[in-house]
């Protein structure tokens, strides 16, 4: 039986998820039903007229089509690989025909489409057709499913979520040896060890750079000595092609589950749909659908005037064409079967865990990497099929996405993973980070992890030329202060985002030198990788432009993006522009903390903040930050440059 707090722990998450979908669902209807065609073309989220350049059947017989926007092609896009969307018509009569698919790959100007049908409808061959972005509602569909069963289970599975919330303690067993693997450090290993002795829950903390992949890579093998086939999942396709991958180069056999549209191009050949093509029984399953595709080519030349012979001749011509493709899915389900059986890892996200395909099987232990990316209702999806659960992550970076303000302050921007570490002494955090030079880690290690965190020997005096007497190119870190200067933000003309144009110009400016700087003392600037990050869009767009500029063309090592943008990834060099500069004290966005963390941990060997001390010292964090810019010597006013 489910206690009390449980209860109303399940009772809640439904309903914010109710709440989150809603919301979700809102903001497809304000930009999609409420606008005209011609609205939603001017927004990048319909593309009409199309033309389809070429249909055929692509990997696991899935019909594609090519498409082409002839016109609008100035019109920014929001169409992404991975998005549903709708092929539609629109006829004389004011109908409007569609089919639903997937979108495989975007050009600028040029969309290939998987759609969910056999062969094209006939109204696509009439014209006037246009290509919809849709909403999707399956995931929020098998999310409250799993609530619904996890709120009533009793068994092992009412166990593990008593266990998860708190309401139970965790257990482990003792190991006869320890892990040694020699590749992996103290640490590391101590994770390892963790989850081969951890029986209900077991957690890698994995800290900016510290080889949280890595770790996770090698409990999965360690788990394989004893298990068959485990379950590995993370929130984003992404993060599952990366498992996928370092699986696969590691000898395993992975099987990878999910919309081949989904899944990069290089892996596509560990996809379900690929595996089933190239399986030696795939042969009699061709030659079937052919020989059904001529039955319903005789069938279908049949007039609409004709006798009851004629009648009843096409139905047999039908039911033999139906019997025959049932045939072919009996051994295309055989096929999948032996796939299945034979993989020693599946991978997908956690709503890919709900496939029907894997519906009964049940796992001894699932993976969940990024799991303080993963909203909660969703963590529970792979939970469900398993005996134990471990989960990889950070709670200290990214949370995951959630669209609606309500939702995420009644829970649903709290992970399971967030919650778990907290009620359970189940986790390790891995301390030595491979990434940064030690002064660049150090506020994030004081402020998030304990001062537990430190840097290894091979990267802990890193910088662009160490010793040199220029401190430009010898000091890690440069917070440059614009307090008094008079860069005061703005919003841009719609009033969503905030920017700084000079505190932009600034960044420029101390790029310039930073590259004249390198270029005479023999370090090639275009050999050095370079991150410009702003946790503001406006300001990003602004920087953007300032980049696609005649002066800058000559440095493609140089990326402009958003801190989500750059989350799991890490630069030589990186710029942060914090935007905010105003009399009220006023920081807004950069209260997330979280994110903060992560952009400050991307550098290698040069971090440059850029922000207005003013401003940003009526916040603790902030404070705190500013304390450590003075501590190490990084502190710097704008005016040195101006």
């Amino acid at each position: 039986m489910i206690n009390e707090e449980a209860k109303s722990h399940f009772d809640n998450l439904l309903e914010v998820l109710k709440i989150e979908e809603e919301e979700d669902k809102n903001q497809y209807n304000n930009k999609v039903l409420k606008y005209s065609l011609f609205e939603r073309k001017q927004q990048g989220i319909t593309w009409y007229p199309i033309i389809i350049r070429e249909s055929y059947y692509g990997v696991g017989e899935r019909l594609i089509v090519e498409i082409e926007r002839p016109s609008d092609k100035n019109i920014a896009h929001q169409f992404q690989t991975g998005r549903l969307a709708a092929l539609f018509s629109n006829s004389d009569k004011g109908e409007k025909f569609a089919v639903n698919g997937v979108v495989s790959a975007v050009r600028e100007n040029q969309i290939r489409l998987t759609l969910n049908v056999d062969e094209l409808p006939e109204w696509a061959n009439r014209g006037k057709l246009g290509v919809d972005l849709l909403f999707d509602e399956t995931s929020y569909k098998e999310m409250r499913i799993t609530l619904n069963k996890v709120r009533k289970a009793d068994g092992r599975l009412g166990e593990l979520r008593d266990i998860l919330l708190g309401v139970k303690p965790a257990s482990f067993k003792p190991l006869t040896q320890k892990s040694q693997i020699p590749s992996l450090n103290f640490s590391q290993n101590e994770a390892i060890d963790n989850i081969l002795s951890a029986e209900d829950v077991a957690i890698i903390h994995g800290p900016p750079g510290t080889g949280k992949t890595t770790t996770l890579i090698e409990a999965i093998i360690a788990i394989l000595n004893s298990e068959k086939q485990v379950l590995v999942c993370a929130p984003s396709n992404n993060a599952v092609d990366l498992l996928t991958q370092k699986l696969t180069e590691r000898g395993i056999n992975v099987l990878r589950f999910g919309n081949p549209a989904r899944i990069s191009e290089a892996l596509i050949h560990h996809s379900v749909d690929v595996k089933v093509t190239e399986h030696k029984e795939f042969k009699s399953i061709k030659e079937l659908k052919k020989r059904a595709s001529e039955f319903r080519n005789m069938a279908s030349k049949y007039k609409r005037n004709f006798g009851r012979e004629e009648r009843n001749q096409r139905k047999a011509l039908y039911d033999e064409a139906y019997k025959i493709l049932d045939e072919a899915n009996k051994i295309e389900s055989y096929i999948i079967e032996d796939l299945i059986e034979k993989a020693q890892v599946i991978t997908c996200t956690p709503v890919g865990s709900a496939n029907y395909l894997l519906r009964e099987r049940q796992f001894k232990t699932v993976f969940i990497d990024e799991a303080a990316q993963a909203l909660e209702p969703a963590s529970w999806i792979p939970i469900i099929r398993s005996q134990k659960v471990v989960f990889a992550g950070d709670h200290f970076q990214l949370p995951p996405t959630v669209k609606s303000d309500e939702a995420a302050r009644k829970g649903l921007a709290i992970t399971l993973f967030e919650r778990t570490i907290k009620v359970q002494k189940a986790d390790v955090m891995l301390k030595v980070q491979y990434r940064s030079n030690e002064v660049i880690m150090g506020f994030s290690s004081s402020y998030f992890y304990k001062n537990e965190l430190h840097a290894d020997a091979s990267v802990k005096e890193n910088a662009l030329l160490p010793g040199s007497e220029i401190e430009l190119l010898s000091k890690p870190v440069e917070f440059i202060d614009t307090a008094g200067c008079g860069f005061n933000e703005t919003y841009e003309t719609s009033e969503t985002s905030v920017e700084n144009k000079e505190e932009g110009e600034l960044l420029l400016k101390h790029l310039r030198q930073l590259v004249e700087t390198m270029e005479t003392s023999n370090l090639k600037f275009n050999r050095f990788s370079v991150g410009i990050i702003s946790p503001y869009k406006a300001q990003v767009n602004i920087l953007k432009e300032k980049f696609l500029e005649d002066e800058w063309v000559g440095y493609p090592n140089i990326a402009v993006n958003s801190v989500d943008g750059f989350q799991g990834q890490e630069r030589d060099i990186v710029y942060i522009s914090l935007v905010r500069s105003n009399s009220d004290n006023e920081i807004g966005f950069l209260k997330d903390y979280r994110r903060m963390n992560v952009a400050l941990t991307r550098a290698k060997k040069k971090l440059i903040i850029i922000g207005d001390s003013a401003t940003l010292s009526g916040d603790d964090f902030y404070l705190k930050f500013l304390a450590y810019m003075e501590k190490i010597g990084a502190y710097k006013s704008a005016w040195e440059l101006l």
